[in-house]
């Protein structure tokens, strides 16, 4: 079986042309134009990659849709055997938003949630979250987030593992959160909260393999072996790109087979 990537979009032209997206697109040498795939492309560049499973995130901020439900419905029936989705919500509307996850998250088609924070400048552990985590909790799906500094033009604060996501995984021991981009530069407390609660788990989004921190790397064949998973952030990285030096890792067929497709599907239920 394929590698599943947990962290991908089919990006809208409205999402393209968000201020906050310039430095991303000049740190990638993209410009807005290559981010903007189309099924046929994503697909193309999974199959490239030997990437099985595809996790498309809908997107929503303060200024409103970026990538909506419906238009990540859209793109998963397009694919249905190779594409899944992660719902978003509208975080100022904490009961339409658990509304939405009720909708669209059925654990099949839809199998799990993604808010990013330093779209909304508030930490998870703010209260409009909350109702959120309960709502995940009671469908059995997992909470998807980013963790760590952010690249475009808005606070990384937000993306701090303690004291927000800490509070987070304190107030829910039942949530399941997977935390994308790695965490760095706070990589130490990203561990000490992996060894702290067993339902969180990191994805290595917007990191090629040969890239990903050296303490990031030995954590993740040690402890963190059952807690990493696969993640391109595609179209801002290809599967190729992120996988092309996978061996420099030296990680065993054991861990790489967890890291690349195992825990996800554990996770995901896929």
């Amino acid at each position: 079986m394929g590698a599943i990537d947990v962290w991908a979009q089919i990006t809208t032209e409205r999402m393209a042309r968000a201020p906050w997206l310039a430095p991303l697109l000049r740190w990638t040498d993209q410009s807005e134009n290559a981010v903007l795939p189309t099924v046929n492309s994503t697909l193309a560049a999974m199959d490239a990659a030997d990437v099985e499973i595809s996790l498309l995130s809908a997107w929503h901020g303060p200024s409103g849709s970026l990538i909506s439900n419906e238009e990540v419905s859209a793109q998963i029936e397009a694919a249905p055997d190779r594409l899944r989705g992660l719902a978003t919500v509208d975080l100022t509307n904490p009961m339409q938003a658990v509304r939405e996850i009720r909708k669209w998250v059925d654990g099949k088609k839809f199998v799990g949630v993604r808010v990013v924070p330093w779209l909304w400048d508030l930490p998870p552990n703010d209260r409009r979250y909350y109702p959120i985590y309960t709502a995940c909790i009671e469908l059995g799906v997992p909470f998807c987030t980013q963790i760590g500094h952010t690249g475009p033009l808005l606070r990384s604060e937000t993306g701090r593992p303690i004291p927000y996501l800490e509070d987070v995984l304190l107030d829910f021991p039942e949530l399941v959160v997977v935390g994308g981009h790695v965490g760095f530069p706070w990589v130490d407390e990203l561990i000490s909260l992996t060894i702290k609660f067993p339902n969180f788990y990191i994805d290595t989004s917007a990191y090629a393999a040969h890239r990903l921190p050296a303490d990031f790397v030995r954590f993740m064949k040690g402890l963190g072996q059952d807690r990493v998973l696969f993640g391109t952030n595609w179209p801002m990285l290809s599967p190729s790109k992120c996988l092309e030096k996978i061996d420099m890792l030296n990680l065993t067929d054991a861990q790489t087979e967890a890291f690349l497709s195992g825990n996800a599907r554990r996770i995901f239920n896929l």
